[in-house]
């Protein structure tokens, strides 16, 4: 327990940190763009790929991905049937779905399993799931309500494969799958760059917490109460109920999926609600007001499963 508040305190203070730099104004807007650009596109693939390629990945993906796929498929339903009881429009059902059961598995994901879960490796279910399932689909969804021109068959298998840490964790699994080990001359800068990933996520994430605007007006309270409700409480106790009495977790793992649900909804949603511009302010305020509640509802976790 107190290594889980340890890791708690170190993202924290880096949050903090970010914050503050914000503050004192070394970094503004575009210095965190470009903080969290780099992070994804180079530092987090690196991770992934180095952290993976060592990893026992069959215990992690094996009961893992099935609780934590569990867990969006009850979350997404009960929100596509609230939506759909509203009579809610295509776009704005799949922007509310994505609300409410795709986690930030990058920006938080990837900190929380290194810093609470001791092992990054533990976030890469989330992140093919959400990259290789969730994503592709809402998007071909929400092209298909955009347009009336039918996609390509290459359009739809094309997008996933564009995203560096999908890219990243699938060269990841092929190393673990294969035995096969970087060269030295290639694992070591990598291993080198990987190191900047967490850090540069935390601090990004902070001056965006300093900068970022409020949510305002607009979204009814019912709206987005039930939406974050569902991705904060329904989404990681479906995932623990199915983890425990179907799949029969260990303790290691049950934590490891519950706090991975509980991930507040991840940042990438609300440009897709932009893009598409379908329920963009209820985006906005879910990813808010859920950000502002998952440390508490994780370290609920983390006591109630310790």
């Amino acid at each position: 327990m107190a290594g889980v508040f340890t890791g708690f305190a170190t993202i924290g203070i880096i949050i903090a940190l970010g914050v503050l730099l914000a503050q004192l104004r070394v970094l503004d807007e575009r210095g965190q763009r470009t903080l969290s650009t780099l992070a994804f596109y180079v530092a987090s693939p690196a991770l992934l790929i180095t952290m993976m390629q060592d990893s026992d990945l069959g215990s992690v993906f094996s009961g893992n991905l099935v609780a934590v796929a569990g867990g969006v498929l009850v979350a997404g339903t009960l929100v596509v049937t609230v939506e759909t009881l509203r009579r809610r429009g295509l776009g704005a059902t799949v922007v509310a779905t994505l609300c409410g059961c795709y986690a930030n598995a990058g920006n938080l994901g990837l900190p929380i399993a290194a810093y609470v879960l001791g092992d990054p490796v533990l976030v890469a279910p989330t992140l093919l799931l959400q990259m290789l399932v969730l994503q592709p689909l809402a998007l071909v969804l929400l092209d298909a309500d955009a347009s009336t021109t039918r996609l390509s068959f290459w359009t739809v298998v094309r997008r996933p494969l564009t995203n560096p840490i999908t890219v990243a964790s699938l060269i990841g699994v092929l190393l673990s799958v294969t035995g096969l080990h970087l060269p030295g001359p290639v694992a070591a800068p990598l291993e080198l760059v990987g190191g900047m990933a967490v850090p540069s996520m935390l601090i990004a994430y902070g001056v965006a917490l300093r900068l970022g605007p409020l949510p305002g007006r607009g979204v009814p309270a019912l709206d987005l109460a039930t939406v974050v409700a569902t991705k904060q409480v329904v989404q990681p106790v479906a995932a623990y109920v199915i983890g425990r009495f179907v799949l029969g977790l260990d303790a290691e793992a049950l934590l490891a999926v519950t706090v991975l649900s509980a991930l507040p909804t991840a940042q990438n949603v609300f440009v897709v609600a932009q893009r598409y511009q379908r329920a963009e302010l209820l985006a906005r305020d879910v990813i808010f007001v859920s950000t502002l509640v998952t440390v508490p509802a994780v370290m609920l976790v983390v006591v109630l499963l310790t």
